[in-house]
């Protein structure tokens, strides 16, 4: 561990920067093969969080902290040709973005610290919407039947991100930072003050962001990402009033690497998907709008999700329940170090070259999960999962 907290604290800036690259590398081998960025979005909507389509337009909102304001951006070129202002509300933490017929619906329904009593959605008349550049919303309050502690925390399962549209009732998905799965909760679409009825749960082993529901087959669609960043899509089946997650979900990776996806909308079977812009120096991602499609055969449609593979230049081995790591490194290329990361990209070991032995690693001073080893080259990060029983 004495080399780890040596190296780190000559060359700190490094910490991030082999955890992001062994990210991206983790991530090759990964498809969706038609799934393709339609370029960046303007500055004016860097966290761009919510997503519908709307009379031929998306319309987007950017999330908290930010002016109460939607946006109508043109697919073709990218560029907002509409600005609306929400008048009587402010930007808390608008989430997500769904409609009906009638109505658009704000979630501002962020949450991270679980300490919100004021979460609630915002109902705009699309008849007001479509007529002026400054409307107002009526305000529908709720809080969760079954949270009773509202105490500030880090990373609350009780953060939200996503939200759509079902019939009489509005659909609230949480974003659980620590289950890793979702909870469908049900909210009225008048306003008021509501207590939100849990309906199901989806252990989706990761954070969702954005859904959008097609009511004509009652399917489901939802964005997301893994504790890595690693993107991800699921489609649900046999949604209705009465349940979420009865039918059996297809989750699928997106190739798109590293983006923080947080918004999901489909026109005319083409589904469009937007990130927020990521900085974390030295590397950084633009916000994004992505597209993809549902259609044709399995080479123009997503694939079946299937776990990362396992790079050939670096193969790891650990028996069930043993506290030792062994690995073969089929490399000639010269390297300076190896660590250890967690699944939050944090590095918990570094050892120089000097003084790494074929020797198996000792990871009994870990808690129990996920863990990467990684060996650096000059410009390079290979690395390979393990788990710490």
């Amino acid at each position: 561990m004495s080399g780890y907290y040596n190296f780190m604290g000559k060359y700190p800036e490094l910490n991030r920067f082999f955890f992001f690259l062994f990210v991206l590398y983790a991530t090759i081998g990964v498809s969706q093969s038609d799934i393709q960025s339609l370029g960046n979005l303007p500055k004016e909507i860097l966290e761009t969080s919510g997503l519908i389509s709307y009379n031929g337009r998306l319309i987007t909102h950017n999330d908290s902290g930010n002016v109460p304001e939607l946006y109508e951006l043109d697919i073709a070129t990218l560029e907002i040709t509409r600005t609306i202002r929400v008048l009587n509300v402010e930007n808390v933490d608008w989430e997500d973005i769904s409609q009906d017929s009638d109505f658009i619906y704000i979630g501002d329904i962020g949450n991270n610290q679980g300490s919100r009593q004021d979460l609630g959605i915002l109902k705009i008349s699309k008849a007001e919407f479509d007529n002026f550049n400054a409307v107002n919303a009526e305000r529908i309050n709720f809080i969760y039947e079954d949270q009773t502690d509202f105490t500030t925390t880090s990373n609350s399962d009780f953060d939200a991100e996503a939200l759509f549209a079902l019939g009489d009732d509005l659909i609230v998905l949480t974003k659980q930072w620590q289950s890793k799965g979702t909870v469908a909760y049900k909210i009225p679409k008048a306003p008021g003050t509501f207590l939100a009825e849990r309906m199901d749960a989806y252990q989706v082993d990761g954070l969702v962001t954005g859904a959008t529901f097609d009511a004509s087959l009652g399917t489901l669609y939802l964005i997301g990402y893994s504790p890595i960043l690693m993107p991800f899509f699921v489609e649900i089946p046999n949604v209705n009033s009465n349940t979420i997650f009865s039918g059996a979900p297809t989750k699928t990776q997106l190739d798109i690497g590293l983006a923080q996806v947080e918004a999901l909308t489909f026109a005319n079977n083409i589904f469009y998907a937007s990130s927020e812009e990521f900085l974390n120096p030295p590397l950084s991602t633009a916000s994004r709008l992505f597209t993809f499609s549902l259609d044709g055969d399995e080479s123009s449609g997503p694939n079946p999700m299937e776990e990362p593979q396992t790079m050939k230049e670096l193969v790891v081995y650990k028996a069930q329940n043993s506290l030792e790591v062994n690995y073969e490194l089929n490399s000639n290329k010269p390297i300076f170090g190896m660590g250890i990361f967690d699944s939050q990209g944090r590095m918990v070991m570094y050892t120089p070259l000097e003084q790494i032995t074929q020797n198996p690693i000792d990871i009994s001073i870990f808690n129990q999960g996920l863990y990467y080893l990684a060996f650096f080259y000059d410009n390079e990060v290979i690395s390979s999962p393990f788990f710490r029983d």
